[in-house]
């Protein structure tokens, strides 16, 4: 949903007081101005979001929608924006807030204004109406480009995440009346693309015909930015300790499996860690829970971490180069639940010490989904039951 800050304002005053006196009041502006903002925002979204009686305003569904939306944005804003300069909170526009987050992702002018489709003087200006009215510089200018201060990328992050709660005002609005608007977006760990996914996108779409689905993949250091940015909705994956900030939902446990070609060496008997260290191996990157138990197997044995190593999550690349080679292969049993029954992989007999890994959902704390976002979740965790 794109609308002036002031506007939606005046639409969340009139959803409190149902009074566009009251409204025009609180907002300082004039009951015309009022009007004109509802009428704006009733247009964009195609509904009616306040039903006119003599003794006031009262919101419909969508507005109630609408409402909640716009509160939980502004209480996500407003705080970071008080804190730079509270005049901030009746001033600032969604353009300054804009060109804000692009200057703090990009550190550098000219590239947020290519990523804008801008020119830079317009940035520019944006970012020194800003200073002018907290009474000091946003961004330090060095060598290394344009850095936001502590508070600028708080705010930044801020202005994502309200930013984020207004698309989905449009979703919820939209599923009122039977249309499907926005998408879900997904951060997806290797287990979860290669057993989860499918199945739960295919459920998923039982109920939702078009709505877009993107799922991303990447290293769960920048997964999880994106989560806390808004840029994506959840995560699905092996969890993690100690991310307070965060929601974590366990979904099912599973357990690592060391997995060979057949007729592999090491296929044969029950080999131990000191048999498998002189084999060349396919493990998941440094700081992964997988990576965490691959080390401390061998180091349980008192040996040290094989060095003839192939960092990937990808478990195409993994099965591939098992397959045609002496590569051993440290893997989720879920993952590889396929390969193993088709005979293409095999599994060697020692099974790696340590507790289960958690895998589940991962969200923001104190997200309210959309409808569709909800229905993603309970398809996933469909899917996970499916395999316990």
């Amino acid at each position: 949903m794109k609308a002036s800050l002031r506007h939606l304002r005046i639409v969340l005053a009139v959803a409190e007081t149902g009074s566009a006196t009251q409204a025009a009041a609180l907002a300082h502006v004039s009951q015309p101005a009022v009007s004109a903002a509802l009428q704006g925002i009733e247009g964009a979204l195609g509904t009616r979001l306040f039903d006119r009686h003599a003794s006031g305003l009262s919101a419909t569904p969508a507005g109630k929608a609408v409402a909640l939306r716009i509160r939980r944005a502004l209480a996500l804003l407003d705080p970071a924006l008080a804190d730079l300069a509270p005049r901030l909170t009746r001033t600032v526009t969604m353009s300054q807030l804009t060109a804000l987050i692009a200057v703090c992702e990009s550190e550098s002018f000219s590239a947020a204004a290519r990523r804008l489709g801008q020119a830079q003087p317009s940035v520019h200006r944006a970012i020194s109406q800003m200073e002018g009215e907290v009474g000091r510089s946003l961004f330090d200018r060095t060598s290394r480009g344009v850095l936001p201060a502590r508070t600028v990328r708080h705010l930044a992050t801020a202005a994502r995440l309200a930013m984020a709660e207004l698309e989905q005002a449009a979703a919820d609005v939209a599923d009122l009346t039977g249309r499907e608007v926005g998408r879900v977006v997904i951060g997806a760990m290797p287990l979860s693309r290669s057993v989860l996914l499918a199945p739960a996108i295919g459920a998923f779409r039982a109920r939702w015909k078009a709505l877009p689905i993107r799922v991303i993949d990447g290293p769960y250091a920048e997964l999880v930015l994106s989560l806390r940015r808004g840029e994506v909705d959840l995560l699905i994956g092996a969890l993690r300790p100690d991310v307070p900030d965060l929601l974590q939902e366990v979904l099912l446990q599973d357990e690592m499996a060391i997995v060979a070609r057949p007729g592999h060496p090491m296929t044969a008997g029950s080999p131990v860690p000191a048999d498998m260290a002189p084999f060349p191996w396919i493990v998941a990157a440094e700081g992964t829970p997988a990576r965490d138990q691959f080390t401390a197997m061998f180091m349980a044995a008192d040996l040290p971490p094989p060095g003839n190593l192939v960092e990937t999550g990808s478990l195409a690349l993994m099965s591939d180069l098992v397959s045609r080679s002496d590569h051993l292969g440290f893997v989720s049993a879920l993952q590889v639940a396929r390969e193993l029954s088709r005979g293409t992989l095999a599994r060697v007999a020692f099974r790696p010490q340590g507790p289960p890994r958690p895998i589940g959902l991962t969200t923001r704390q104190g997200w309210h989904p959309t409808r569709a976002q909800a229905d993603m979740m309970a398809a996933l965790r469909s899917s996970a039951m499916a395999l316990v």
